[in-house]
Order: C-alpha cells, then sequence, then structure tokens
C-alpha cells in the first residue's frame, strides 16, 4: 500500500501522520505487555501490522529515491526526523516488553511440560512379584467400546 501524496511536503505530512499513529499503538501494546495482558492487544493488531507494512515499504521506496523528499521544508523534515526517532524508541521498547513476555510464556510452558511429564510417570508401586516396578512396566487402561 503506498502513499499518494501531491508533492513532497505532502509526503512528509503523510509519512509524519503514519509514522505518529504506529508509534502510538507500539506504545500502547508496549503497556499491555507490560502489565501482562498481551492478548488485549489483538484488538489493534491488524491495524498495526497494516501500518508497519506501509511504513516498511514506504521507507524502502524513499530509500531507493531520496529525491522524493528533497523538496519538502526543513520543517516537516526535522518533524520527520523527530517523528521517526521517536517511532524507533517506541520499537525499541516494544522488543523489551515482548521479549520479557516471551520469557515469562515460555517459562510457562516449559513448567507445564515437565509437571506434564512427571505426572506421565505416576507412582511407581510393587509389582506381583514384591518387586518396584519399573518405568518401562504396562500400565493398565480401560478401553470404553462405545463410540
Amino acid at each position: 500500500m503506498a502513499l499518494h501524496a501531491r508533492d513532497a511536503n505532502d509526503l512528509a505530512g503523510q509519512l509524519i501522520i503514519l509514522s505518529d499513529r504506529l508509534k502510538d499503538l507500539v506504545e500502547r501494546e508496549t503497556a499491555l505487555f507490560e502489565a501482562r495482558k498481551p492478548h488485549e492487544a489483538l484488538a489493534f493488531a491488524k491495524e498495526k501490522n497494516t501500518l508497519a507494512t506501509a511504513y516498511r515499504l514506504e521507507t524502502a521506496r524513499i530509500a531507493r529515491t531520496p529525491a522524493m523528499l528533497a523538496g519538502a521544508t526543513d520543517e516537516l523534515k526535522a518533524a520527520l526526523r523527530q517523528s521517526t526517532k521517536a517511532l524507533d524508541a517506541a520499537l525499541h521498547a516494544n522488543h523489551r516488553a515482548a521479549g520479557a513476555v516471551r520469557t515469562l510464556t515460555e517459562g510457562l510452558v516449559k513448567a507445564i511440560a515437565e509437571e506434564a511429564a512427571r505426572m506421565r510417570q505416576g507412582v511407581k508401586g510393587y509389582g506381583a512379584n514384591g518387586k518396584v516396578s519399573s518405568a518401562e512396566a504396562a500400565a493398565a487402561i480401560t478401553l470404553n467400546r462405545q463410540v
């Protein structure tokens, strides 16, 4: 999705709006991550992804053709630089918060898996020969033939 601008000033203005909106969504997501409510970020994930894709495509297009912004006023160029720096800072904070959520989630999954494995081992009891049953011993099961 490319931005359609009349001139360099219009393009710079649209990029500022895009950067600021994306920054706001990233900051909102970061706050939810820090509040341990990452699931609530799903409400605006589609919009964030759409804006991020547009931003990536536009910055790549401008990197290939820097003259697109050459005619923009110095004020708009400065505002665009500031907006880009603010978005970059928000993305770094989001990366840290997402890493923390990922670490917590992975730890939780690992703990659940370890507990499930421990429960599967079951309690070792004595067999018919008076010895402790081995872990490889067959376990009694009941089948229900009804479907």
